[in-house]
């Protein structure tokens, strides 16, 4: 049979991942002062036995000031460099690329994290505190958020900008093969682009080229200071969920992100306001699908698809369509760690468990002999 384009290697610049199976950047709040530590490497390493192709971190912050909570992880200081090393190594010795999401939330920044109470700020006796938070304007982004951000002045935007790049200087000490900026969710460089949030007056705002100068400023940054051969990402909100950027806004945004050196455009969606996950779309299989789709083809650039792709057929058809390039998973992932060799197994193209680490195939490949008959095709069990 033919391979599936889910299972064929992509080439990005001078990397290239094994498949089109990615996992998504999923904040975990275990972090202390932005230091990757030993639940880090387990929770991501499983996922390099679980064969994704490229496996991404959680976001981490350009500065502390950046961080969503006090929990995430950082890229701000050179002594954090070596305990991503630590991740990267196990990552790529077994196979897939070691990707990571620099940030700064702006003012979503010293929020609580998802699943706290509404009195509550981290975790009971951490010690966790607030902090100052900036934006484009002195707006807040709503409940659970600070209600005073400041604005941000133009000395301290080129500052934010030379860390987005000193980030990627890091990042590539690390060993990372894929770098990201997360511009999506209303973080600060989503509040940058929108209307809704960015009030400024200036050369940073007034209308769409303005309110793109300092994004693109940030992402010109990381490409300067990450290496030539090794592709850097954007997530970016395709409409930000109030009225006040939307996918045209988006593909005039991807076709400048083009010229700069952007290689892939990760197109999620919402967030602007609330919580960072506040989707301006039902929820449906496939449901920000459209977004990548259209900035493809309207900026005619590689883009990853995310939301509620859930097995190994539906990512095909999202391949096969032309809409995206690569099928990135999160929750799903959480749920499924061995996500991709278990849509190989579904989709019938690695019957004898040869995409799998050896150690664990050759048991899985023997175990099938003794399965039921019904059963032994995908070597799974009830």
């Amino acid at each position: 049979m033919q391979r599936p384009l889910l299972f064929t290697p992509l080439k990005l610049r001078g990397v290239t991942a094994p498949n089109r199976c990615v996992v998504s950047p999923m904040v975990q709040y275990r972090a202390t002062d932005g230091q990757l530590n030993d639940y880090h490497l387990v929770h991501l390493g499983k996922f390099a036995l679980g064969k994704f192709g490229i496996i991404f971190t959680e976001n981490c912050a350009v500065e502390p000031r950046g961080r969503v909570t006090q929990g995430d992880l950082g890229m701000w200081d050179d002594g954090q460099i070596e305990g991503h090393k630590r991740l990267t190594r196990f990552i790529q010795q077994e196979g897939s690329l070691a990707a990571t999401q620099i940030t700064h939330a702006g003012r979503k920044a010293s929020s609580p994290r998802q699943f706290d109470k509404p009195d509550e700020f981290g975790p009971k006796g951490a010690g966790w505190e607030r902090w100052q938070v900036v934006a484009p304007s002195a707006l807040s982004a709503g409940e659970r958020y600070s209600e005073s951000p400041v604005a941000l002045d133009v000395a301290e935007m080129d500052s934010i900008v030379r860390k987005f790049g000193e980030a990627a200087r890091r990042a590539d000490a690390a060993g990372y093969d894929v770098i990201e900026i997360h511009g999506a969710h209303g973080y600060l460089l989503a509040q940058f682009l929108s209307p809704l949030s960015n009030k400024r007056n200036d050369q940073y705002g007034v209308d769409r080229a303005g309110r793109m100068k300092f994004p693109l400023m940030a992402a010109k940054a990381v490409r300067e200071n990450w290496p030539e051969h090794k592709p850097m990402f954007i997530r970016v909100s395709a409409i930000d969920g109030g009225g006040g950027w939307d996918v045209d806004d988006t593909v005039a945004y991807a076709q400048e992100l083009k010229v700069l050196g952007i290689d892939v455009v990760d197109t999620s969606s919402g967030g602007l306001t609330g919580l960072s996950t506040a989707l301006p779309v039902k929820r449906a299989l496939g449901f920000q699908v459209p977004f990548a789709a259209a900035v493809k083809r309207g900026a005619k650039i590689p883009t990853m698809a995310v939301g509620l792709i859930l097995d190994g057929p539906q990512a095909e058809k999202i391949l096969q369509d032309g809409d995206a390039d690569l099928i990135a998973i999160g929750r799903q992932a959480l749920y499924n760690p061995f996500w991709p060799v278990h849509a190989a197994q579904e989709m019938g193209c690695d019957t004898d468990f040869s995409m799998w680490n050896p150690e664990y195939g050759w048991w899985l490949d023997k175990r099938k002999n003794n399965l039921p008959v019904e059963r032994a095709a995908t070597g799974q069990v009830k």
